[in-house]
């Protein structure tokens, strides 16, 4: 039991890491650019001062990726670039914000 108590452990650090990679990976796509990262800037609210200390928290880079497919434009421009699937993005999305499996269905 311990042994797959720890798998499972295991496996939900490998998928938060996997999900901040992606999230970061987006941030990097939208700073590349300074029109992205007005625009990203404008909408969230943030300064850019504070995107370093802000790119540690789980929640901001849920937000980072919730910009990102917000926008099909700019999902497929990030996903194109990064060889992405376009799914990853919500799924990175969800595993940040704690959200496990499949997206909830009424």
């Amino acid at each position: 039991m311990r042994s797959r108590k720890s798998n499972l452990k295991s496996d939900a650090t490998q998928r938060q890491a996997a999900a901040e990679a992606v999230a970061i990976a987006a941030l990097g796509f939208i700073a590349t650019e300074p029109e992205r990262l007005g625009r990203f800037l404008a909408v969230t609210g943030i300064g850019p001062e504070s995107i370093r200390q802000a790119a540690r928290e789980p929640h901001f880079l849920a937000g980072v990726l919730d910009h990102i497919a917000a926008d099909e434009p700019l999902l497929m421009a990030f996903t194109a670039e990064n060889q992405f699937d376009p799914n990853q993005v919500m799924q990175a999305r969800d595993a940040l914000i704690g959200h496990r499996g499949e997206r909830d269905t009424p």
